[in-house]
């Protein structure tokens, strides 16, 4: 059976929302859920933080359009960080990759600072 796990915190710019595991036709409706209950101000910047997916079928696809249409409407920006190497493969074919931003992970989409580092 295909899981997935989505867990979400807080940073400056806004929700990072993690998802881990398959993110397929069994398990894209959790993600579309998790996303439409989260709640976006104008300017925020949530952050899909996918460096821990294993799988990505269409229907994962289309639940990330989903996210970025949600946040469209409520005047946000979407960003992917740390996208696995295949499913960036299918982005860029796609020509998504020119729709979402996208980050390494999840800090430097955030532009959180490891702990104790000092500003530049």
């Amino acid at each position: 059976m295909n899981t997935v796990k989505i867990a979400a915190r807080d940073a400056a710019a806004g929700p990072v929302i993690e998802v881990v595991g398959d993110l397929d036709y069994a398990t894209a409706h959790e993600l579309r859920d998790f996303v439409a209950g989260t709640v976006l101000r104008p300017g925020q910047c949530v952050v899909l933080d996918l460096a821990r997916l294993e799988f990505c079928d269409s229907s994962g696809i289309t639940a990330l359009i989903a996210a970025r249409n949600h946040a469209a409407a409520a005047g946000a920006d979407v960003a992917l960080a740390g996208v696995p190497a295949n499913t960036l493969r299918v982005l860029r074919i796609v020509g998504l990759d020119q729709v979402f931003l996208l980050h390494p992970d999840a800090r430097s989409a955030t532009g959180d600072r490891p702990t104790g580092t000092p500003p530049r």
